[in-house]
């Protein structure tokens, strides 16, 4: 009696910390419109290679670039002048600036060759200059890079390359240079857009701001947007969005989906997922075909020659899967325990689920990547 009165709290406690772990921080579900990173791009040199720089016969514009810096230097080169710049590379230089960045801070910065460069190991990046995508410079690059791969090779031709050794990194490699805008303080309201948009989910942020900080202060836009009021000092703005991301709301369920990525054999099914009442048998027709060579050896004095007859073993065999059926509204724990009593693979899987879907008795919407 002791036990199964202790089973019972437990399956209570286990259910009460499962819907628990459902809800979530607002900062986990929605992200505020306007505060976001931007891309910025930049095109540079990279020297102090060990000869695994660009081949500048097959790079024109590796040296185009290296004689425009040593021009910007008062440095002339002879006309038809052509140097063998082995140990630079041309490279892109791409980062992202952080929402709210300021001048004087430092980004990571990844580099990458985009000519024939064989590695950037041990190599230093030039002055950079990084623009944004409104051509405004918002920060400057430059330092040693930090290659996770490596190559090497032997006189006979035979190589190894272990991960990429054309791209690089450069931590804090770059000095922000100017703040990019943002639309935080631009309007009286503070739109939250949800990262995965849900009617149902709009609708309980809703209440739960309003029943914190009091009615109408937020109202949804549509099942991805929500408006709130905010004051308009920027001090109590930030403090006003502190409390408000941290309050916690259970977002509804995800819609009843099977995904199968085609590629992998990966199917996940979701927890949403029921099926009608079906019955369902999938086995697999084995066909083997087996050639033998048999000797006829003729009788004595019958003056016959031996000669050599080909024979052919033919057989069928069915694997013996028995049927198995859904009763109504069966749920996910039920379709997976049925399918792995008869041994179904992640092929026969989706084969079953396309089938199930075929004839109307999936209830739900079958994704396939």
């Amino acid at each position: 009696m002791r036990r199964s009165w202790l089973l019972v709290v437990l399956a209570f406690v286990t259910g009460l910390q499962a819907h628990a772990s459902s809800a979530q921080r607002v900062k986990d579900l929605a992200s505020i419109a306007g505060v976001r990173s931007n891309q910025l791009v930049g095109y540079g040199l990279v020297v102090g290679l060990n000869g695994s720089g660009d081949q500048t016969t097959q790079t024109p514009f590796t040296v185009q670039t290296f004689n425009n810096m040593l021009r910007e230097f008062g440095i002339q080169l002879p006309p038809g002048t052509s140097p063998q710049l082995k140990n630079v590379a041309a490279v892109s230089v791409h980062a992202e600036l952080p929402p709210f960045a300021k001048p004087g801070q430092r980004i990571d910065v990844t580099v990458s060759s985009i000519g024939n460069a064989k590695s950037l190991r041990g190599g230093v990046l030039l002055v950079t200059p990084l623009k944004g995508l409104n051509g405004q410079v918002f920060a400057v690059a430059q330092g040693n890079l930090v290659v996770g791969g490596f190559g090497a090779e032997g006189n006979d031709g035979s190589s190894i390359t272990v991960n990429v050794p054309s791209v690089g990194r450069i931590p804090g490699g770059a000095n922000v240079e100017a703040a990019a805008p943002d639309g935080f303080n631009q309007s009286d309201h503070i739109v939250f857009n949800l990262h995965r948009s849900d009617f149902t989910t709009a609708r309980r942020l809703v209440e739960e701001i309003n029943s914190v900080f009091g009615p109408d202060v937020a109202e949804p836009m549509d099942a991805g947007s929500i408006a709130v009021r905010a004051p308009v000092s920027r001090s109590q703005r930030i403090a006003f969005v502190s409390e408000l991301e941290n309050l916690v709301v259970t977002p509804d369920d995800s819609p009843a989906r099977v995904v199968i990525n085609s590629r992998t054999g990966t199917i996940v099914i979701g927890s949403q997922v029921r099926v009608s009442p079906a019955a369902v048998t999938h086995g697999s027709l084995t066909v083997t075909i087996a050639e033998n060579l048999d000797v006829s050896q003729p009788a004595p004095l019958s003056e016959g020659q031996t000669a050599v007859v080909p024979r052919s073993n033919v057989e069928a065999t069915q694997e013996a899967n028995r049927m198995f059926y859904f009763a109504p509204g069966v749920a996910l724990q039920d379709i997976v325990t049925a399918v792995n009593d008869v041994g179904a693979a992640p092929g026969d899987l989706m084969a079953i689920l396309e089938a199930l879907r075929e004839s109307g008795a999936l209830q739900a919407e079958l994704v396939v990547i």
